[in-house]
């Protein structure tokens, strides 16, 4: 059954939506009213524009166009362990590193992503001056030694000024990819407190089953979290190593000293990651309502087989049993904001097939405030042997049509950033035609609170060298500024109503709102001799989207 949380929060949803389409109508002032003292008392300028009308309002609309959904997350992954994605290797200048990165966004961006998801804390260290753990050796290649800057506010304000949302990667537990402590930097916590690590699989740990470590890891997350303007906290698969032979993650002594009560080893080490989860969560909400806490799981919770309520799958490893991940249960006490299970499999896999697991997926999430998004492999496409469907260029573009059956997944994140640059086959650009032709708006989280903004007033739509220039102002009040700004552009049109924002056919761009109440923007892919209307929209933190603006039509 739904939460009482979600419940409301859907009431919410439908009354807004009935609020918007059955009283709200667009429209543009007279040639009277375009120079006047708005009610902020500030003075709009004259602008050129085209004979305009008012439309009646929207009583009922078409259903929007599922090939440029209004809202739907799009997002990469940009690892840092290992030098996967950025840096590329270390030891590069800040202004090497900074270049790097900048690249990433800006591809991104012209992929109609909406948010990156950028490893911060990938081995027990940090990307930016923690006074838990040294800096990250993937910086400079030697862990402890200054960058010779701040990477991760630099990585939040570019992401900002491109309006992507960024979400802070941590791994919560890894504390090397090598076993010998000693090539830890001296103040290493593992070092100083030699009794919290274990080595296993040729690598170090944390030891998930020691209270302490758990307040640690939490603490060293949560410093990131309140000195940062970051939009979500986000986890990987990794927790309890996944199973390496048939060595043992040696937490015996920890078992017995803590697991009284527990029936079994299983069930103690399922509690102490539930605790992580729950703890971090609120206490991520307490420091900041509004910052998302997310989880990308191996996505098989478990076998069918194993249990009656798990996916019609045979994969080799389960969270729920090899993990310590009761990643079902998260979604069911809504311990998380969103999920993004990692279907790094190809439709019809016999094992783990994706046309079962999103199903699967979208059933559990089904009547909670969790968001539904899909974990994609691009790496596999081109490269893995797995399967020949990996060598099929649609294989990607497919599992995103695939989600479009089910309303629950609100969108894609894909694994990583240099196999998205690669676009193997071609592979990405099947993707960008069939699915991201237009920009979309990241979907509201309503259980983190917020507000809509108040209406923008659009003062001007102004042709220019190089494009319209349009102006706006922010009317909401000082104490909750809008965040960003939506603008649509609607050709060779005077008549713009309701029901043409159902969808994002006519979404231009999304921009962060500027520090001034007067915002400016510049299309500059408006074609000259032409004739544009322009509605802009203001949206609050959490994605909530105001009134539209009265539209401005002007020919360039």
């Amino acid at each position: 059954m739904p939460s009482s949380r979600a419940r409301l929060s859907r009431l919410a949803v439908c009354a807004a939506m009935v609020a918007l389409l059955g009283a709200f109508v667009l429209t543009s002032p007279s040639r009277a009213e375009v120079s006047r003292t708005d009610p902020t008392g500030l003075t709009t300028p004259s602008t050129p524009t085209e004979p305009q009308r008012t439309e009646p309002a929207a009583t009922s609309c078409p259903a929007p166009d599922p090939a440029t959904p209004k809202r739907q997350f799009r997002a990469v992954w940009i690892a840092s362990v290992t030098n996967i994605d950025w840096p590329s290797r270390p030891g590069l200048s800040a202004a090497e590193q900074q270049a790097e990165y900048i690249r990433l966004l800006d591809e991104a961006k012209r992929n109609q992503f909406n948010a990156v998801v950028v490893q911060v804390r990938p081995t027990a260290d940090a990307f930016w001056p923690s006074p838990y753990e040294p800096w990250s050796e993937w910086l400079s290649g030697r862990q402890g030694q200054s960058p010779g800057y701040d990477p991760l506010a630099f990585a939040v304000r570019e992401a900002h000024a491109r309006n992507l949302e960024f979400h802070a990667w941590f791994n919560p537990y890894r504390v090397s990819m090598q076993a010998d402590p000693s090539r830890l930097a001296p103040e290493h916590p593992a070092r100083l407190h030699p009794d919290w690590i274990v080595s296993y699989g040729g690598k170090l740990y944390y030891n998930p089953g020691i209270p302490e470590v758990r307040r640690f890891v939490e603490d060293a997350i949560l410093d990131a979290v309140r000195k940062y303007d970051v939009d979500g906290v986000h986890f990987d698969d990794y927790f309890y190593p996944y199973p390496v032979g048939t060595e043992q993650f040696d937490d015996e002594a920890t078992y017995q000293h803590y697991g009284a009560g527990f029936p079994s080893k299983a069930d103690w080490r399922r509690d102490n990651i539930d605790r992580l989860i729950q703890e971090l969560g609120e206490r991520i909400k307490e420091a900041k309502p509004w910052v998302k806490f997310g989880v990308s799981p191996f996505a098989v919770w478990r076998n069918k087989a194993t249990d009656p309520e798990g996916s019609d799958t045979t994969a080799g490893v389960q969270t729920y049993d090899d993990l310590g991940a009761d990643t079902r249960k998260w979604v069911r006490e809504e311990w998380i904001d969103y999920i993004v299970p990692q279907v790094y499999w190809n439709i019809g896999f016999a094992a783990a097939d994706y046309a079962k697991l999103v199903p699967w997926w979208s059933a559990e999430v089904a009547g909670t405030d969790v968001h539904l998004i899909i974990g994609q492999a691009t790496y596999k496409v081109g490269t893995s042997t797995q399967d020949p469907a990996w060598f099929e260029p649609d294989e990607m573009s497919r599992h995103v049509t695939f989600n479009q059956r089910y309303p629950q997944v609100v969108g894609d994140v894909y694994f990583s950033a240099k196999d998205v640059r690669a676009n193997r086959l071609g592979h990405m650009d099947l993707v960008l035609a069939d699915h991201y032709t237009r920009p979309a708006l990241v979907p509201v989280a309503e259980q983190l609170g917020g507000s809509t903004p108040d209406q923008p007033v659009l003062t001007g739509a102004q042709p220019a060298a190089n494009g319209v220039r349009l102006t706006w102002l922010d009317r909401s009040p000082v104490s909750r500024p809008a965040t960003s700004y939506a603008v649509y552009r609607f050709d060779g049109r005077l008549d713009v109503d309701a029901c043409d924002l159902t969808d994002a056919h006519a979404l231009l761009t999304t921009l962060r709102a500027g520090t001034d109440r007067r915002q400016a923007f510049v299309d500059t892919t408006a074609a000259a001799g032409r004739t544009y209307t322009y509605v802009v929209t203001a949206l609050d933190r959490i994605h909530h989207e105001s009134t539209p603006s009265r539209s401005r039509t002007t020919r360039r």
